[in-house]
């Protein structure tokens, strides 16, 4: 696949043999509650996710009386979304599209999520995606920014592929989840140099009941625009 590609194609397979996120990410649902703009009714706070999936995150927010829309690169999961909204009689816009050119007027946004999507293309693409992100973000809306860590297991155990992706990964949580881009505090920085970093956390825990030591390691990241 190319590294200018910001879909894995892998995802595609995985959600149309069924693949299927139930549930919200309880650090998306923390971070929704605590930015939200409290000057706003919930239907008029517009949150944004970027890899949105078969829509489980979104489910939340909907439920809770925000006005959503989602992009994902796998007409399966966006399909599934679609059902499951409905068959919820909820609301929501969801769309196959590109995270690099977002289907979206510019200054819309409240609230924009990337729960390790972005990491599934280099850091080229994402650096385009979050840019573009930027752009259909409202003055003063706020983007959770969840990539996963270069001191991750999975990090050290597949080959280094271009863009910084490391491809083939052998160990650890992300096998069989296709290409993936670590992130350094630099690539984060970097990344969101359009942006004011209001909050930047590392989590790292350890699974030391394998045969091997398994880290997992990410970023939570929390930014604001400000021009």
């Amino acid at each position: 696949m190319n590294s200018a590609q910001s879909f894995d194609p892998i995802w595609e397979k995985k959600y149309s043999s069924g693949h299927m996120e139930r549930y919200p990410w309880d650090s998306v649902v923390s971070f929704v509650f605590r930015n939200y703009p409290r000057n706003k009714q919930r239907k008029d706070v517009k949150v944004l996710e970027v890899g949105c999936g078969t829509g489980s995150n979104l489910w939340f927010a909907a439920r809770e009386g925000f006005s959503v829309a989602g992009v994902d690169g796998s007409p399966s999961a966006i399909e599934a979304a679609q059902r499951r909204f409905s068959e919820d009689c909820l609301s929501g816009d969801l769309i196959v599209a590109d995270f690099t050119k977002l289907p979206f007027e510019d200054n819309q946004f409240d609230l924009v999520i990337d729960r390790g999507s972005l990491v599934c293309c280099g850091l080229l693409a994402g650096k385009q995606a979050i840019r573009e992100i930027h752009r259909v973000m409202c003055p003063s809306g706020r983007f959770f920014f969840n990539p996963y860590s270069d001191r991750h297991s999975s990090c050290s155990s597949g080959r280094k592929g271009p863009d910084g992706l490391t491809l083939d990964i052998a160990d650890g949580a992300m096998v069989g989840v296709g290409q993936i881009c670590f992130y350094g505090r630099q690539h984060v920085i970097d990344a969101l140099s359009d942006f004011s970093i209001i909050s930047l956390q590392h989590m790292e825990w350890a699974e030391v009941l394998c045969p091997s030591w398994d880290v997992h390691a990410e970023w939570r990241v929390i930014a604001e625009k400000t021009t």
